[in-house]
């Protein structure tokens, strides 16, 4: 019971961070298929646990591409791992070495959203939810034309 609070309160502060959500994700992962935290400071079980985390089937595309950012760059990612760094913390360290880790991220969620929410995204993350929904805005050029785009597709199940 204690090991299991010690590790959310040490997974907790990579889960609040937006940035690199999908890296964290992963990271968040190995790090409890390795179970107990005196395997996390040997690198080469580090670097085992990651092979062996991406060669999962169940994967998610996000989760896929994620591993295939950090396959090549295994050694870079034992190494703070091993210190006990936090996920998200790993994960700007990796940034420095390969910048797209931080750019994959998880797709905007609109299933539990109000009309009214559409207006606080941004333009970027309006657009996204248009392409996973597999409908374009030809000729919107502001904000308000991309919620009212949004809002007409509102029934539309994303792809």
């Amino acid at each position: 019971m204690l090991r299991t609070l010690l590790l959310l309160l040490l997974l907790l502060p990579s889960t609040l961070s937006a940035d690199c959500e999908v890296c964290t994700k992963v990271i968040d992962d190995v790090r409890l298929s390795l179970g107990d935290r005196k395997t996390w400071k040997s690198k080469p079980a580090v670097e085992a646990a990651l092979e062996k985390y991406c060669k999962k089937k169940e994967l998610g595309v996000r989760e896929k591409k994620i591993c295939y950012y950090l396959t090549p760059i295994k050694r870079d990612v034992a190494q703070p791992f091993s210190l006990g760094l936090p996920s998200d913390k790993v994960c700007k360290r990796l940034e420095k070495v390969n910048p797209e880790v931080c750019s994959v991220r998880f797709p905007v969620k609109t299933s539990n959203m109000e009309k009214k929410d559409y207006s606080k995204l941004r333009v970027k993350q309006l657009k996204s939810i248009l392409a996973d929904r597999g409908v374009e805005c030809k000729g919107c050029a502001e904000k308000e034309e991309f919620v009212k785009r949004v809002m007409e597709t509102d029934h539309m199940e994303e792809l």
